[in-house]
């Protein structure tokens, strides 16, 4: 673990990370005598500021929590390593259908869909409807071509399909792309109420309860 620490400047942003440890515990078998002893004890230590952890079993306490902390080290070390990378290298531009039509001021709409899904097939089969509105570009995306789509569904943090992205009109983002993602099954009419709630422009009215 010294090793790895010493030569890996992300493992150290780790160790330091580790410093704070907002969940350490160990589940410890009760007992005495040679049983006892032979017992395995597990630890489990999670890092603050960051979704990194580690579990490990030990023929001590203190192997255990070590062996916790060097896991829980490294996954942290990943987890700085991929934001480096994601920071360090641009999402590719929009496909050109997609930026010309952004660039138009058409709300852009991107429904990305396993072709294997249920609920994908009847989105599809929703979302058709849109094809009626002259200022709505619609792009059918399937999973396997996400990447292509990179610098939207990025942004937007696409995480499952179904997804439902809705662009923000050109005109009323300023000229930097603002989207929202839905998740799951939508109803023709739930579609259609996104792309209204992106292309609105106007006071907003809050509702206070007496």
């Amino acid at each position: 673990m010294r090793d790895k620490l010493n030569n890996n400047p992300m493992a150290q942003v780790g160790l330091i990370l580790a410093l704070v440890v907002v969940a350490g515990f160990m589940l410890l078998k009760p007992g005495g005598g040679e049983e006892a002893e032979e017992a395995p004890t597990e630890a489990t230590v999670a890092i603050a500021g960051t979704e990194a952890s580690g579990t490990a079993t030990g023929a001590t306490a203190g192997e255990a929590v070590e062996g916790a902390v060097e896991g829980a080290v490294e996954a942290a070390a990943a987890e700085v390593s991929a934001a480096a990378v994601a920071s360090t290298f641009p999402a590719p531009p929009m496909p050109a259908p997609v930026a010309s039509a952004y660039d138009a001021g058409k709300t852009v709409v991107l429904l990305v869909v396993d072709d294997d899904g249920i609920d994908d097939r009847i989105v599809e089969g929703s979302v058709t409807g849109l094809a009626g509105y002259p200022e709505v570009a619609l792009f059918v995306v399937p999973v396997k071509q996400i990447a292509r789509y990179a610098a939207i569904t990025l942004g937007a943090e696409v995480k499952q399909v179904p997804a439902l992205v809705v662009l923000r009109p050109r005109r009323l983002s300023g000229g930097v792309p603002q989207a929202s993602v839905d998740y799951g099954f939508q109803t023709p009419q739930s579609i259609v109420q996104a792309v209204v709630d992106a292309s609105y422009k106007g006071p907003e009215a809050t509702y206070h309860p007496d």
